[in-house]
């Protein structure tokens, strides 16, 4: 994968949504926004865009999956700013903990707390 977009319809809510729950930053590109997810660890780069039903046909969902130091707190901020958590985070054997949220757009995510020395994905 390249990177991601994100499809909104309201700009200042998701920028506040995601810089204060995963901090991420973002920079404006025009019609859209740049996001960078930081340098830590393994991840991608996207851009947040405006909501289109000529641009996406009315697919306007994405999963994103983020890797965290701590589910229980990320599953905590994500309802203190406006998301929704479908559970608390639940053991994975061999993974770790995982969640299922969406953002204040409905947008899905996966907030996955890896066991310690295991790699985010399989070799």
């Amino acid at each position: 994968m390249a990177q991601f977009e994100i499809f909104t319809n309201d700009f200042a809510r998701l920028r506040t949504f995601y810089e204060s729950v995963f901090g991420w930053t973002f920079v404006p590109n025009g019609s859209r926004w740049a996001i960078s997810t930081g340098d830590q660890g393994p991840g991608i780069d996207g851009s947040m865009v405006e909501l289109s039903e000529k641009l996406t046909n009315g697919v306007d969902q994405c999963c994103l999956r983020m890797v965290v130091d701590d589910a229980q707190e990320t599953y905590g901020a994500v309802l203190a700013h406006g998301g929704k958590m479908g559970t608390s985070p639940l053991p994975v054997p061999d993974v770790g903990l995982l969640a299922f949220g969406e953002d204040p757009d409905g947008n899905g995510f996966e907030v996955v707390q890896l066991v310690p020395d295991k790699p985010p994905y399989p070799a």
